[in-house]
């Protein structure tokens, strides 16, 4: 798989999956021919940062969940991922844990009583931290993009947010929507 094929689509990462089936990310790299694994770094409770305050609508510091991660497509490092929560739709459940959770957590949400009903993405591309050029194995003069996810449910309160930093060379992002 050259670094030009990969594109990603949204839609399998923020619906609840089918019962028994392969995790979103998993099944997208084995669709391609490759091989997804991700290692959380950190969970647990921690001050919301300001761009997560902001989706929130929170002040910044507002205790929140998160779920640090690293994903690798064929045992190289391809993105970070920070899955925020409102503490009181986490604490204590596993998204507050670094155990794998069956099914993703978005199944584990759904099961909850928190299903989203609208998601809202912002793409920016930017040159990346040291820490995150030397997470991904970046070179000095390569930009990543940054996708911030934010799930609402049908009242239109916050579920979910996303921070996703990755390899702005080998990304492409797909959007399909709707019309009727």
């Amino acid at each position: 798989m050259g670094t030009g094929d990969w594109v990603s689509t949204s839609m399998p990462y923020v619906a609840p999956g089918v019962k028994g089936a392969a995790e979103a990310w998993d099944a997208e790299a084995a669709a391609k021919g490759g091989r997804g694994t991700q290692r959380i770094v950190h969970a647990g409770e921690v001050p919301a940062p300001s761009e997560v305050a902001e989706v929130f609508g929170v002040p910044i510091g507002t205790p929140v969940v998160v779920r640090r991660r690293m994903m690798y497509l064929d045992d190289v490092p391809c993105e970070l991922t920070d899955t925020y929560y409102p503490a009181e739709i986490a604490r204590g459940t596993g998204l507050a844990g670094t155990a794998k959770i069956r099914g993703g957590a978005v199944k584990l949400l759904a099961e909850l009583g928190h299903t989203g009903a609208r998601v809202r993405e912002d793409v920016l591309a930017r040159m990346p931290a040291s820490e995150e050029r030397g997470a991904l194995q970046l070179p000095p003069d390569e930009p990543v993009l940054q996708l911030v996810r934010l799930t609402v449910d049908a009242a239109d309160r916050p579920i979910q947010a996303d921070v996703m930093v990755m390899r702005a060379r080998s990304a492409r992002l797909r959007y399909e929507i709707g019309l009727g």
